[in-house]
């Protein structure tokens, strides 16, 4: 073989000798799995390497997993407490005190338990607390865990699905039936009475064949009913005059021109459900049966029931007499006095300062008075006026700002009221 290789041409034997020394070269060298096995430490495993499966580890390698913890649910009974509660799963007071103390007054919740609510707890095989669980509410839920520096809360808040609701009706005899034979709730009833109630008397005013159509959210938690929502638009038709109302991003409810609903004085100082009579300078007296002006409204309600001050303003006097009985009379600016008489009850004192809707006192019969009722009077320069048609002073509309995309706002939810009506008529 030798004499074959001098026989070569020089290039070629340059050739086979380049060769000869590379593999020469490679032979020496560790192959790539000994080099894995000289490296690799037992249970290791090493980036790039490719394994056969199943992998086999040694048992030092294996952790365990802990033991999914069993959750235990306990309702709160009439008189329970946290710290009953706690007794009643077999769980010690010093358990209880370092729950308390590790979250502080974060645990607030936890104190102020309700009939009918559910906890949930989570306890190991030596009867140590791991876990709690408490929903105070329905779209929040409170989970409470126990780590290595003790017990620590986390607060989780449910999201909340809002569906669009519609509804209408007409008037046959007063504006509650009429609203319930609708299938509204009574919260949307009263809510459409509040929004509307500064330009319609609810009581006195509505008449047979008036009308009205409200669309409105209802609030889902996980697919579950849990209340009605915002109301978003309404119109009602009274006496053939319509009124319509949006509801605006700052919670207040305007014309769609962008006008405010809301007025420096509220219609009716109670209920509109109670009003009795409405008024009439003519009227005969009840005791002395002349004719007297009666220079206001009746509010015919059980005793007791809540009065609010229909405006914002100073009381002028809060007093008994014998004709008035308890009363409270409130100057607003320059122009207005309300009067309130024949309260069972006065929460108020001449001097004092009251907002718009705060309580003033309770219907009453006190002074010269057949029943239980509340005697509103409104004055304007003295002179007294039917505060159910009298001209009052609006809020603020809707700021110059935000009046363009408010408008267009007003007709979308205006054209959907609208068209959800005319289905309506169609289908009947």
């Amino acid at each position: 073989m030798l004499h074959l290789f001098k026989a070569l041409p020089k290039g070629h034997k340059m050739l086979i000798s380049g060769v000869s020394a590379a593999l020469a070269l490679l032979m020496l060298l560790p192959s790539e799995e000994a080099l894995a096995t000289r490296v690799q430490q037992p249970g290791q495993l090493q980036p790039g390497q490719r394994y056969s499966l199943p992998l086999q580890l040694p048992a030092s390698t294996v952790v365990a997993a802990e033991p999914a913890l069993a959750w235990q649910a306990l309702t709160v009974q009439s008189g329970d407490s946290l710290a009953r509660l706690f007794a009643r799963k077999g769980l010690s007071a010093g358990q209880l005190q370092r729950l308390l103390s590790d979250l502080g007054k974060q645990a607030t919740p936890l104190t102020q338990l309700r009939p009918g609510e559910v906890l949930e707890f989570a306890i190991d095989s030596s009867g140590q607390l791991q876990g709690l669980r408490y929903a105070p509410s329905q779209t929040q839920l409170l989970h409470i865990h126990k780590g290595q520096q003790g017990f620590a809360l986390q607060q989780h808040t449910k999201a909340i699905e809002h569906r669009e609701q519609f509804a209408a009706g007409t008037i046959t005899s007063n504006f509650w039936n009429a609203g319930l034979a609708a299938g509204l709730s009574p919260m949307v009833i009263d809510g459409i009475a509040d929004i509307l109630g500064y330009d319609i008397d609810f009581a006195l005013e509505l008449r047979k064949g008036d009308r009205f159509a409200v669309l409105y959210q209802q609030d889902y938690v996980d697919g579950r009913f849990i209340n009605d929502g915002h109301i978003l638009a309404v119109t009602f038709t009274n006496q053939g005059q319509t009124f319509s109302a949006v509801r605006h991003s700052d919670g207040n409810y305007y014309t769609p021109q962008g006008k405010s609903l809301r007025k420096a004085f509220l219609r009716s100082p109670v209920n509109y459900k109670y009003i009795s009579s409405s008024f009439n300078p003519r009227r005969l007296h009840p005791v002395t049966g002349r004719v007297r002006p009666h220079n206001g409204i009746d509010y015919a309600a059980r005793t007791g029931t809540p009065v609010y001050a229909s405006g914002e303003g100073r009381v002028i006097r809060s007093a008994y007499s014998s004709l008035n009985g308890n009363h409270v009379f409130i100057k607003h600016g320059e122009r207005f006095v309300t009067k309130y008489l024949h309260l069972s009850k006065r929460f108020v004192k001449t001097g004092q300062r009251v907002k718009q809707g705060q309580r003033i006192g309770n219907v009453g019969a006190t002074g010269r008075v057949t029943g239980a009722h509340l005697h509103y009077e409104f004055l304007v320069n003295g002179v007294h006026r039917n505060p159910r048609t009298v001209q009052l002073p609006h809020a603020a509309p809707v700021p110059a700002s935000a009046l363009s995309a408010f408008q267009g706002q007003a007709q979308a939810l205006l054209a959907r009221l609208s068209g959800r009506q005319r289905l309506m008529v169609a289908m009947q």
